[in-house]
């Protein structure tokens, strides 16, 4: 008897399930489009239904997000400590490489003022240097300068050098009360000795009012590489040796350019040095006025 039963039951109840599953699913489209039917209206009733809805849904959807939230936080967790990990071993193997860096530093420190001492070398000037900021600057095929918020009340003196944050980018071309203006390196105007850091050749390195330079008046049979780094030679007395300045990019029949060090699109603060040149200046051009007048007499005579 309960057999029958039970397989009545199922034969019964299959129909019943089919139905309503049919019935669900119509429900449910008929559902979705009276709520896309009535969404078109903006009327109060409407809005205040929608609102009433989503407070009674929000903390169902709540309840249901958190598990794929959590889920979701745990996989960036993961990828976090990956990450981590992989930084880490990234850093070790710097820290490595800086601390062998730091040894050879130490040990040419070293003998450098070893050096200094047994030849009774006489040390640069102590350097002194303001900080000014950009306030305006041209990038014309006609000039490349930058304008300071600093001048002769900041004791700003006019062939200063002007330091960025990785390099010389110019020098000091005019002063007044409150504000100077820089000619900048790559200013067709500009010429600075430099020096290859790899092989100590001298060169000069001229602007192109680009934002390339190029080095010029290299001596016969140079041998230029890419990636060479430039830098100041102290020639002249307008820079002290050794400042950075950039990098050899390429060589040509044309020439050879420079690509400075300091991105000038990005640049909002400069230092203004003074490397205690400005009498050397001062000594080289008179001497050279007082040859060209005795030489114009001679020639005179």
């Amino acid at each position: 008897m309960l057999e029958r039963r039970s397989s009545a039951l199922v034969r019964i109840a299959a129909p019943l399930k089919s139905l309503v599953q049919r019935f669900t699913y119509l429900g449910l489209v008929l559902s979705a489009f009276s709520l896309m039917f009535l969404g078109k209206f903006d009327s109060v009733p409407i809005d205040r239904l929608r609102v009433e809805v989503t407070e009674v849904m929000a903390p169902i959807l709540e309840v249901f997000s958190r598990p794929a939230a959590t889920v979701s936080m745990h996989i960036q967790n993961v990828q976090d400590l990956s990450n981590i990990r992989d930084d880490n071993n990234r850093l070790k193997q710097e820290n490595i490489r800086l601390l062998q860096w730091q040894t050879v530093a130490r040990k040419l420190q070293s003998d450098n003022t070893a050096l200094r001492q047994l030849l009774s070398v006489v040390s640069d000037n102590s350097e002194k240097y303001i900080t000014a900021r950009v306030i305006a600057g041209s990038g014309s095929l006609l000039s490349n300068m930058l304008i300071v918020n600093a001048g002769n009340k900041n004791g700003v003196v006019k062939g200063q050098t002007v330091i960025g944050s990785r390099g010389v980018i110019g020098r000091i071309f005019e002063v007044s009360n409150s504000s100077s203006r820089v000619l900048l390196l790559t200013d067709i105007n500009s010429r600075v000795p430099v020096l290859v850091e790899r092989n100590r050749t001298r060169a000069i390195m001229t602007g192109k009012n680009t934002n390339l330079a190029s080095l010029i008046h290299l001596p016969q049979g140079a041998r230029i590489l890419p990636s060479d780094r430039i830098v100041t030679s102290g020639h002249g007395g307008a820079f002290p040796s050794g400042l950075p300045i950039g990098v050899v990019v390429s060589k040509s029949d044309d020439g050879i350019d420079v690509q400075l060090f300091t991105d000038f699109s990005r640049l909002e603060y400069v230092r203004i040095v003074d490397f205690g040149l400005n009498n050397l200046l001062e000594i080289n051009q008179n001497e050279y006025v007082s040859k060209r007048v005795v030489d114009d007499k001679f020639v005179g005579k």
